[in-house]
């Protein structure tokens, strides 16, 4: 689906497009068309190659989606694939954004997303002297606008953490801790897989030999860079910390697993007492003195129950009762 389709000059939107106007203003000099879709059907796809001369690979990748996140260079142009984050009832749903940037043109495509990006838009036409950098500054601002949607994700994970961390000490609490702390840790790979290839992309577009379309905007585009390394950071931060978390938990359920055994063998020790006890006045011989003394019996039973206080009492003593 055909979102927006604008043609600019020197920084000023001249005029709203059909697809078959893009070929005819990309001829002028000074301008640049700027399209975005929203799953983009074959046909459309086929139309845009065709208006924007785009190369069949990165058509190709647009096409079948599922890529990894990165920026390649084909001649004067480039194909950049972003992965953008949803959260729905705690998991994360993945789409993917494909930008064809050339000298002239901007073509974004959107797929399977519900965050667009008419703000990005507005931004760039509220400031028509930065938009005179011409595509170079587009891109900037639209990767510029899926990282900065990094941020809040960040903090909600870290704010779940933060919560984990609060009930490690909790007495029987360790495993259901070490599932959300599991669950927390496939969020942040799925997050990790998206910044850091990115990163690595982003790299390449300020250096020395950088792409010519994005010549005018390096300075951004290191900006770019800095946040997926602060995100990036960030990530392999609360990815330490959820280790350590979980090897706490462990500890602490191995902890809980042996005060448990701690407590079992103290009442083990304490009966064990009364059958021996039992067990001996329990034989069937005639030469046992006590069997015929009328005190025997309430004697038989204090000492059971003073052995077993005993125990007890040492057993409380040494913290294991």
């Amino acid at each position: 689906m055909l979102v927006n389709c604008v043609a600019y000059e020197n920084g000023s939107r001249l005029a709203d497009l059909s697809v078959e106007e893009i070929s005819d203003y990309l001829a002028k000099p000074n301008c640049f068309v700027w399209v975005a879709l929203l799953d983009a059907t074959e046909l459309e796809l086929e139309k845009m190659q065709e208006e924007f001369a785009l190369h069949e690979l990165a058509v190709e990748d647009a096409r079948h989606g599922h890529q990894r996140p990165k920026i390649e260079e084909y001649g004067d142009s480039l194909f950049a694939v972003m992965h953008q984050f949803e959260e729905k009832a705690g998991e994360f749903s993945i789409s993917e954004v494909n930008v064809f940037v050339g000298r002239n043109y901007v073509l974004s495509i959107r797929n399977h997303s519900q965050q667009h990006f008419l703000g990005v838009r507005e931004r760039c036409e509220r400031e028509p002297h930065m938009l005179e950098h011409g595509s170079g500054f587009v891109f900037y601002a639209l990767m510029d606008a899926v990282v900065d949607r990094y941020f809040p994700i960040m903090d909600r994970l870290e704010s779940e953490l933060e919560g984990i961390e609060e009930q490690i000490f909790t007495t029987a609490a360790a495993r259901a801790n070490i599932e959300r702390l599991y669950d927390l840790k496939r969020k942040i790979t799925l997050l990790k897989h998206a910044v850091a290839p990115l990163m690595e992309a982003t790299g390449k577009l300020f250096g020395g030999r950088g792409p010519i379309v994005c010549a005018n905007s390096r300075d951004y585009f290191r900006d770019v860079y800095d946040h997926l390394t602060r995100i990036n950071a960030s990530l392999d931060t609360i990815r330490d910390t959820i280790g350590t978390a979980i090897q706490v938990n462990f500890s602490m359920v191995t902890i809980e697993e042996t005060e448990m055994n701690k407590k079992l063998a103290a009442w083990a020790g304490i009966f064990a007492v009364v059958s021996a006890f039992a067990s001996v006045w329990g034989m069937n011989f005639k030469a046992m003195p006590e069997l015929q003394w009328e005190y025997g019996y309430p004697m038989a039973l204090l000492v059971i129950a003073g052995a077993c206080v005993f125990l007890y009492v040492r057993f409380k003593r040494a913290g294991w009762l």
